[in-house]
């Protein structure tokens, strides 16, 4: 069995989201024929699983997301993705 701890910082509405990365975090969004592969190293998976964690907090309004793309979080060249909060 592995023991994950995150850290997740507290929703602030002046600061937004703040989101936690693992040092060498990889990550990468590809289209394989109409499907979304989401490939990342373990730092990248933690980052991600943070991420997530983070996004579901009571304090969050529905609608806000999170924006990965080639110039602050995923390889250069690669799909954009978004992770929004719903109802």
């Amino acid at each position: 069995m592995m023991e994950v701890i995150l850290n997740i910082n507290k929703y602030n509405s002046h600061s937004g989201i703040r989101l936690n990365w693992e040092e060498n975090y990889k990550i990468e969004v590809s289209d394989n024929h109409g499907e979304i592969v989401i490939s990342a190293n373990k730092e990248g998976l933690l980052s991600l699983a943070n991420h997530l964690v983070n996004l579901a907090q009571y304090d969050i309004p529905v609608g806000s997301h999170i924006h990965l793309d080639q110039y602050n979080s995923l390889e250069k060249g690669l799909n954009d993705v978004i992770f929004q909060k719903t109802e």
